[in-house]
């Protein structure tokens, strides 16, 4: 496994100004965990990572973060899946908060753990033409929005998230993620 620690004055990017009136938040420290070498196969996958980590920091918290990002496989992310949400099948992406809320004054916030399974995004993105690129951020923003204390578990908390995840990627380039929906078929009652 190849641990990646990429700070956020490594990128040589600026502080986007995500509130509105000039200011600028602080960005998120993000520690990669990148295992397996499919992953080479999206250009500047850490970079993508990096900056669609920052930028739902930055829109969310006015906290200094430190974020921890697994790029898996299906079969990993299954075995995560199974144990702790009694689904024994892959899925796209998991978080997992720290339990705890601290203060910044101590340093950065740990906010968790996001992982996200290589086949599944390659699939997903292939079914819905995006851009293999593309749909990790989107991957990643969903994710680290989850360690926020976003959800999506009724419609009402669906909506705000959705709407916080489109103004994320549209600062960093990214269409909307839902604009590919067939939003005339219902989905399938479990």
């Amino acid at each position: 496994m190849k641990l990646l620690r990429i700070a956020r004055d490594m990128l040589e990017q600026p502080k986007m100004d995500l509130i509105g009136n000039g200011a600028t938040r602080a960005l998120a420290d993000v520690a990669i965990n990148v295992s397996h070498d499919e992953w080479k196969s999206i250009c500047d996958t850490e970079a993508v990572v990096v900056r669609a980590a920052q930028a739902t920091a930055a829109f969310v918290s006015n906290e200094e973060v430190e974020v921890s990002v697994a790029l898996s496989c299906d079969a990993e992310i299954q075995i995560l899946n199974a144990r702790y949400r009694n689904q024994n099948k892959p899925t796209n992406v998991l978080s997992f908060t720290n339990g705890m809320m601290l203060s910044a004054a101590s340093g950065p916030v740990f906010l968790g753990d996001v992982i996200i399974a290589y086949e599944t995004l390659i699939c997903e993105a292939a079914a819905e033409g995006k851009y293999p690129a593309d749909h990790l951020a989107h991957l990643t923003v969903h994710g680290v929005l989850h360690l926020l204390g976003f959800d999506h578990e009724n419609d009402e908390e669906a909506e705000r998230m959705e709407a916080a995840e489109r103004t994320i990627l549209n600062t960093l380039g990214v269409s909307d993620p839902y604009d590919c929906r067939l939003d005339a078929v219902e989905p399938e009652a479990a």
